[in-house]
């Protein structure tokens, strides 16, 4: 058995060890590893998995705790499952127990007193604290939240620190947790007392606890967004006051926060702990952004929230209630407004936010929650009356606990849930079972008040179906049928019959319109009611399934609708007929005629009017505010009054715009039809039809009653074009209208690549003024002279260059261009001393080389020499900028003597230029002899300094005045550098030259690397970039630039939003397998990727600093290098890891604009740090402005499921989660 036993040891410990190493290429934090990894489904929802993390965390540093911590695994294991039976328990247990046994054979045979753990363990706790600094960061991150002021500071240090107090609070909660279990068996009087004093003040504090966004129970080192003045203040807001109802004394308030609004609600309603803590942030999250919307400044100190916000917070909220109140002409659960305090206020938005929150499924039920929070609101008017809290009877359970969930929430979702078992996994037909919207439109009449409150369980609205027997709708059935082609679009039908039939009887009547013909043409008539009394029936016929639980005014509209169609296309039909017969008998009288038109003029009016009180916005306003009985009647005749899409019209302008275009398609369209369609068939089917009939040996078909079948033959073609050709007009003046309104919005301004460069100049100003807020600007945009227009350019492009700059790092970061490209394309700071506007280098590239071709070839002036230059501008401040550098980089080499030389060839050089005499005093022809002297000493600099170095920098800058004093100058300068007494002693002693200064300023040494470029690139700019993908990004982002926009906000007041992702089970990361499988043609996933994208699979090699030839399974053979490529060819599929990296590009956004905005202003561009944006990622106060104006949601709907059962997802997720949660 002893051997047994040693093989059966020797094997966990090799499946902990596999375990370790197959989770070293996941990542950091990948997930849980050795015993921790192979907790069993059946466990996964305890804090098993905690607890032994936490002992391989810190088996090293105290293996005794470490088993200490694996023993309290295995008791809840074996508490939880004492047989068993679960699925791998079995196995879970008996590795476990082997893991034990190793940690105590490693005591070499020591007695263990198991007595003393409990009191080891506390003494590891304390040490453990006091290792990690925890009670002195808690006081330094309250210090700094009561303070209210930010530092950009050591933000590296801050964020390792972030990462690494998430790790050992994580060890802190297991250590809790077990120390809470062993505390029970302790000393009372000794450790045990201590233990639960520590436990006590952990609940108080709220020290461990977990948070979303605002960390209101728990402090925060990190996250600056609890310092926000705003914030502050909506936490004081909905603070717990003296004038409302006081809790019971044993009501526990968890952390450290003090009591406020939502403990009351939680009391008195019985909603979850949970749902509370998630509303409760949501609140202040809400009026935070509320607040900081007004632009009103809010005093540091003692912030208040302004009473603007809480209103439009309040109204912005309960808008809906508003409007259901208002439809069903009930009284509001409140007073006025203005009539209700602040306080009220708030209650009512926190009860509206908590009813959603716990409300499930229900929450698809608008007009239901409404419903609700009505009853809700009321009983919470009453109880804010009394002095104390009381609960509320409609969510008082049997045994007098109160459950929101249980008494509100579970009878409706019992009831819908009954319902959806009937749908047969969606197959079912529609009029087979209750929908969410069958629910909802229960809401929608005031029989909903039958309900009562606390609702009846034995009413209509809870009635649960009973084997196949239907329930029945509500107001409206689907059946799948192809009649809903007419009924859908009825109107359109009867309007192109009755223009065929009109365009058709002018035609052949050769375009002669008289009393007569205009007769006929009133044949209009009867087709209309017919084809309106079709449309009736079928309404009538497609509602059936609906009638037994339909609205009584449904059905009654319905019936009315019904008999007014058959009478009214009866007796239109009748009295066109005597119109006809009258006709017939040359009646002069013509009483029917008139009236015919009397009954059609009257039908018409009221259609007419109808219609303009229901579709142009100003009559529908006024038709809304009609209490007129007679007047509501006939427009519910017209249009059926519903909840939703009431008020959904557009603008005066917008309407009669829309209406002109579609008269213009009408007009084209009709147009088009009488003149080449209608009226050239009119002569043939006059000709055919006036044939004789001949006898025919066979059986004749196609000659009988006049040629009918010929006839159709013919028309059938026009009335199929004529019927569909209403989309072609439609497409074509879109199209018209749709270029026009391109044109004026300035759409599609950058068009290529080479628009990029021509327009690049522009791009500056166009961002500055489009997309920068005022409070980041604060500069003028009318320059008094050419300086000023100068500087103010270089401060546009100051602002221009860290957004431009990120843009393009993330093209890197995605592997579109290679690193050489990313030189060439960033813009540079533009914060130094430099004279000019730096551009990118893409633009500059190759244009020393053929300026310098230029000079040398030069036989005229220098005026004709720079007027040629400066055909190209982007040659022309390539030579200004080489020109400011090089002297600016000599300048802060040398010193002494050397200096003097540089200051007096500049200075000579200076004056040639505003002499007008540059050829006379240089010979260009030399120009390529000193460009190759300086283009080797700037390849010295670019590099990290060495003796070595240092030695031949000396020597390249000595070799620099040769070439210039004897090569470059004239013959006459030459001679005055030659007998210069200073220079030439310093010549003879050795000592020009000898030692220079190692570029260490970071705005020299980025000179330096950029003018080194500026000199070597030859490539042509129309190159740059070479993928497809990131030219498409470049031109989409400099075309929007130019587009007509609203004046930009600063973040602090921007309007926050929401992104949310739907996530199932759909493919998160290609694991390795995935890549490497292959198909039927023995092509895997990751040769298909590296071959359709060549260009960035070089360009991802040379990301993480390998070479091209490398291969696949050198690749697999670094954790990180491994990580990387799933992540490479994860981008390039549909995955989620995809959609959530582009999502998540909103909030580095955010967060770089608001670390700009936050720095200074473009006024003092100039004088900025050189490095201006980098870290924004790491700065906690522009993280949490991102976070309290972004929140990025992906519902994982089967995350639980996934991590029980080990899928692969679920630790994707949680990786997905780290890499972007900063």
């Amino acid at each position: 058995m002893a051997r047994v036993s040693d093989n059966w040891e020797r094997l966990v410990r090799a499946t902990l060890k596999r375990e370790q190493l197959r989770n070293v290429g996941q990542g950091d934090d990948r997930g849980p590893s050795g015993i921790a990894a192979a907790v069993p489904p059946s466990l996964v929802r305890t804090n098993i998995e905690a607890i032994l993390q936490a002992a391989d965390e810190i088996q090293d540093e105290d293996p005794t705790v470490a088993r200490i911590l694996c023993e309290q695994a295995y008791s809840l294991a074996q508490n939880l499952d004492p047989n068993s039976e679960g699925r791998g328990v079995l196995q879970f247990k008996t590795g476990l127990m082997s893991v034990i046994k190793q940690k105590l054979a490693k005591k070499d045979g020591a007695q263990i007193d198991r007595n003393r753990d409990i009191e080891h363990l506390w003494e590891f706790y304390q040490r453990y604290k006091r290792r990690y600094r925890v009670d002195a960061i808690q006081r330094e991150e309250q210090k700094w939240r009561e303070s209210g002021t930010f530092t950009t500071a050591n933000l590296g240090e801050l964020e390792l620190r972030s990462l690494e107090m998430k790790k050992v609070f994580a060890t802190l909660r297991a250590l809790v947790e077990v120390m809470e279990a062993l505390s029970k068996d302790a000393d009372p009087r000794g450790v045990g007392r201590l233990i639960m004093e520590e436990l006590r003040r952990i609940k108080r504090v709220g020290e461990l606890t977990t948070y979303n966004i605002v960390p209101l129970e728990a402090p925060s080192f990190t996250n600056a967004i609890g310092a926000f003045p705003e914030v502050r203040g909506a936490i004081s807001a909905i603070r717990y006051t003296e004038h409302f109802p006081r809790l019971p004394a044993d009501f526990e308030v968890s952390g450290e926060r003090s009591a406020d609004m939502f403990d009351l609600l939680e009391y008195v309603f019985g909603f979850q702990n949970d749902n509370v803590r998630n509303q409760r942030e949501n609140v202040v999250l809400t009026l935070a952004n509320s607040q900081s919307r007004l632009s009103i400044p809010i005093h540091q100190a003692d912030p208040k929230i302004d009473e603007k916000a809480i209103n439009d917070v309040f109204l912005k909220v309960l808008d809906n209630y508003i409007k259901w109140c208002k439809y069903l002409r009930i009284r509001l659960a409140y007073n006025r407004i203005d009539a209700i305090t602040r306080d009220r206020k708030l209650f009512l938005v926190s009860l509206y936010f908590l009813i959603w929150g716990e409300a499930a499924n229900v929450r698809f039920l608008p007009e239901c929650i409404c419903y609700i929070f009505h009853n809700m609101a009321k009983e919470l008017d009453a109880i804010l009356d009394h002095g104390e809290a009381n609960r509320a009877s409609s969510c008082m359970g049997d045994g007098g606990s109160v459950s929101f969930l249980e008494q509100i929430i579970c009878p409706i979702y019992e009831t819908m849930a009954a319902e959806a078992s009937r749908n047969n996994g969606g197959k079912a037909s529609h009029s087979a079972w209750r929908n969410y919207d069958d629910f909802n439109e229960y809401f929608w009449s005031p029989a909903c008040f039958d309900l009562a409150w606390p609702m009846r369980k034995d009413s209509l609205f809870f009635l649960k179906p009973k084997g196949w027997k239907r329930t029945g709708k509500s107001s409206f059935v689907e059946h799948r049928t192809f009649l809903h082609l007419y009924q859908s679009f009825h109107r359109l039908w009867i309007f192109l019959a009755l223009m065929f039939q009109a365009l058709s009887i002018i035609a052949f009547n050769h375009g002669h319109i008289d009393l007569d013909i205009f007769k006929v043409i009133l044949s209009i008539g009867p087709v209309f009611a017919i084809m309106n009394f079709v449309k009736c029936f079928l309404d009538v016929l497609l509602m059936f399934g609906a009638y037994s639980t339909a609205r009584t005014m449904a059905i009654s509209r319905l019936v009315i609708r019904f008999f007014w169609g058959v009478g009214s296309s009866v007796g239109i039909t009748y009295l066109y007929v005597l119109v006809l017969n009258e006709r017939n008998q040359q009646d002069k009288n013509s009483s029917y005629f008139r009236l015919y038109m009397l009954v059609l003029g009257v039908y018409a009016a009221l259609r007419v009017v109808f219609a303009l009180l229901l579709k142009i916005p100003a009559c529908h306003t006024l038709s809304d505010m009609s209490d007129q009985s007679f007047f509501q009647f006939f427009k519910w005749i017209y249009q059926e009054r519903y909840y939703v899409g009431r008020g959904l019209f557009e603008s005066m302008s917008d309407y009669f715009r829309y209406v002109l275009f579609w008269l213009v398609i009408f007009v084209s369209k009709f147009t088009f039809a009488y003149f080449l369609q209608i009226r050239p068939l009119v002569k043939p089917t006059n000709t055919i039809r006036d044939l004789p009939s001949f006898q025919y040996s066979w059986h004749d078909l196609i000659s009988k009653n006049n040629n009918v079948l010929t006839l159709v033959s013919l028309w059938a073609p026009v009335v199929a074009i004529y019927l569909m050709d209403i989309h072609i007009w439609y497409t074509l003046l879109s199209a018209i209208v749709g270029g026009v309104m391109g044109a004026r919005a300035r759409l599609g301004e950058i068009r290529s690549l080479e628009m990029v460069h021509k327009r690049f100049e522009s791009f500056p100003e166009a961002f500055v003024k489009n997309l920068v807020s005022l409070k980041g600007r604060r500069i003028s945009f009318n320059p008094q002279s050419s300086q000023e227009s100068q500087a103010m350019n270089k401060a546009y492009a100051a602002m221009f260059a860290p957004f431009w700059n990120e843009i393009i790092k993330s093209l890197r970061e995605e592997d579109y261009i290679s690193n050489r490209e990313m030189d060439l394309l960033s813009v540079p700071s533009n914060t130094g001393s430099l004279r000019l506007v730096q551009w990118p280098l893409f633009l500059l590239s190759s244009k020393i080389l053929l300026a310098v071709d230029l000079a040398m070839d030069c036989r005229d002036t220098q005026a004709d020499l720079w007027n040629r230059i400066c055909r190209d501008e982007y040659m022309a401040y390539a030579v200004q900028e080489c020109y400011y550098s090089v002297e600016k980089i000599l300048h802060s080499l040398v010193d002494g003597e050397g200096r003097l030389w540089v200051e007096r060839i500049f200075r000579e050089i200076n004056n040639s230029i505003l002499e007008g005499s540059l050829v006379i005093t240089l010979s260009l022809k030399k120009l390529s002899l000193v460009l190759s002297r300086f283009t080797a000493l700037t390849g010295l600099l670019i590099r990290n300094e060495t003796p070595e170095l240092a030695k031949g920098a000396a020597k390249a800058v000595f070799d620099l005045y040769e070439v210039v004093t004897h090569d470059l100058l004239s013959s006459d300068l030459r001679e005055q550098l030659d007998t210069w007494n200073i220079l030439a002693r310093a010549r003879n002693e050795g000592r020009l030259f000898y030692r220079i200064e190692w570029p260490r300023d970071p705005e020299i040494k980025e000179q330096v690397k950029r003018l080194h470029l500026l000199l070597i690139v030859k490539d042509s700019a129309a190159n740059i970039p070479k993928n497809l993908e990131a030219r498409r990004r470049l031109e989409f982002f400099t075309n929007s630039l130019f587009m007509d926009m609203p004046s930009a906000k600063p973040v602090s007041e921007m309007i926050p939003f929401s992104v949310f992702t739907p996530y199932y089970s759909e493919t998160v990361l290609y694991s390795s397998t995935d890549l490497r499988v292959e198909n039927e043609d023995g092509i895997s996933t990751l040769f298909y990727l590296q071959k359709i994208f060549p260009d960035e699979w070089e360009n991802f090699l040379e990301r993480i600093g390998r070479g091209e030839s490398t291969g696949d399974v050198e690749l697999q053979e670094n954790s990180s290098d491994s990580l990387e490529l799933r992540f490479w060819a994860s981008y390039r599929g549909q995955t989620l890891a995809r959609t959530v990296r582009g999502m998540m590009y909103y909030r580095r956004a955010l967060m770089l604009q608001s670390y700009l905005e936050r720095s200074v202003g473009v006024d003092d561009y100039s004088q900025r740090d050189f490095q201006m944006s980098q870290g924004f990622e790491l700065s906690r106060e522009s993280r949490a402005q991102a976070d309290l104006k972004f929140t990025y949601v992906v519902s994982c709907q089967i995350y639980g499921q996934q991590k029980q059962r080990k899928a692969p997802e679920a630790a994707d997720i949680a990786l997905l989660l780290q890499r972007f949660m900063f």
